[in-house]
């Protein structure tokens, strides 16, 4: 494989996305630094096909990325592998309002396979390659430069290796037949709505303090505000002010600028400064949350007899069984809230009672919780048999 040690021209940056374009697919990674900004800042790109690998400088002088940008999130010619790539999809939506798309992400395949749950890039490059990754450089300052050797040898080699492991996990997943089971957890990963929310939206990621209209209506305003400081400042929004004050801050009101000094994880100069006066603005404009905007209470997940609780740790211990033999990360078959629904009685909208869960779990399952099916010991192992048979 041909190695570009690092990209920073236009035109090379555009000849290269030429020569990947005519690729099945392209392995991407990124490199950023979000500890004192609010938007993550892109400091590398790295990208490989099977023939050619680069390191791009997204921070070099008169760089331009659009032809990058279109290969990425436009050209639905070329699939885009990445490993546990939530990060990065986040970084190329703030970049373009889209996601990359099509899309495979490896850790999520390598679930399906065997190789544990939320398995490390490292770990699973070890496992599936039998190749040791040099981690030293993780944590790196990659917005400083020049990035010297080290730096880039660890950061190309990311895309090197997973242009070579997607192959091998494809082939895996088609001799198992298992490419399907895939299609709902790669939709989820590349849906814009996850990486795009209003302002006005952002008290719904909070902790409520309470029910009352009044008091959530202050978060509302408090948390769009916080929001748009952060995003005008671009500094993290806990800069500005923690979650835990805004929720005293909706709760407890001050009547006076000069009672911020009152609140803790407030500064003193908030009793006189422009910040802490544009916060009792928002607060003397604050309406109350309208009925529309009151959060729907969480619907009560069906109480757990004491026998019914028995039988979800038993399903439990069916799910661990059943992964093992199947070579299945447990996570991707079920969640521990649809075993609890199954074992109280609820039969309708269960991922498990539907599709390739069903067949690899679900029906167990049920025939377990209706006592078709049994746990017993045979020579001190544990053995399932079925009822009648």
């Amino acid at each position: 494989m041909k190695i570009h040690k690092l990209i920073t021209k236009t035109d090379e940056l555009n000849a290269l996305c030429e020569r990947l374009a005519t690729h099945e697919f392209v392995a991407v990674d990124t490199e950023f630094m979000r500890e004192n900004t609010y938007w993550p800042e892109l400091c590398l790109i790295q990208i490989a096909s099977v023939e050619e690998a680069a390191a791009i400088d997204p921070l070099a002088d008169g760089m331009d990325m659009s032809v990058l940008m279109e290969l990425l999130v436009e050209n639905q010619d070329v699939l885009k592998v990445v490993h546990a790539g939530g990060q990065d999809l986040e970084i190329f939506h703030n970049l373009t309002g889209k996601v990359p798309t099509p899309l495979f992400d490896t850790q999520i395949a390598a679930m399906a396979l065997g190789y544990g749950e939320q398995v490390g890039y490292g770990n699973l490059v070890q496992a599936a390659l039998g190749i040791p990754l040099d981690k030293g450089a993780r944590f790196t300052d990659w917005s400083r430069r020049p990035l010297d050797k080290r730096q880039l040898d660890y950061a190309i080699a990311d895309v090197t290796h997973l242009a070579t492991l997607f192959p091998k996990l494809l082939d895996e997943l088609v001799e198992t037949g298992r490419g399907a089971w895939l299609d709902e957890e790669m939709a989820r990963l590349a849906d814009p709505s996850s990486f795009a929310f209003a302002p006005e939206d952002a008290w719904k990621r909070m902790k409520l303090p309470g029910r009352s209209p009044q008091v959530l209506g202050r978060l509302k305003a408090l948390a769009a505000w916080r929001e748009k400081e952060a995003r005008g400042k671009n500094i993290p929004r806990g800069r500005i002010v923690k979650d835990d004050t805004l929720g005293e801050l909706a709760n407890h009101p001050p009547k006076k600028q000069s009672d911020l000094v009152k609140i803790r994880g407030l500064s003193k100069g908030w009793k006189d400064n422009d910040i802490g006066a544009r916060l009792m603005d928002v607060l003397e404009e604050a309406e109350p949350l309208s009925a529309e905007e009151m959060p729907e209470r969480a619907p009560r997940r069906p109480g757990l007899t004491k026998d019914a609780a028995l039988v979800s740790d038993l399903l439990k211990l069916l799910l661990k069984i059943r992964s093992k033999e199947a070579g299945v990360a447990a996570r991707l078959i079920a969640r521990a809230q649809d075993l609890e629904l199954l074992a109280a009685g609820v039969r309708e909208d269960l991922d498990i009672l539907s599709g390739w869960r069903y067949e690899e779990f679900g029906r167990d399952a049920l025939d377990l919780v209706e006592g078709r099916l049994a746990f017993a010991t045979e020579n001190g192992k544990l053995k399932m048999s079925r009822i009648g048979e």
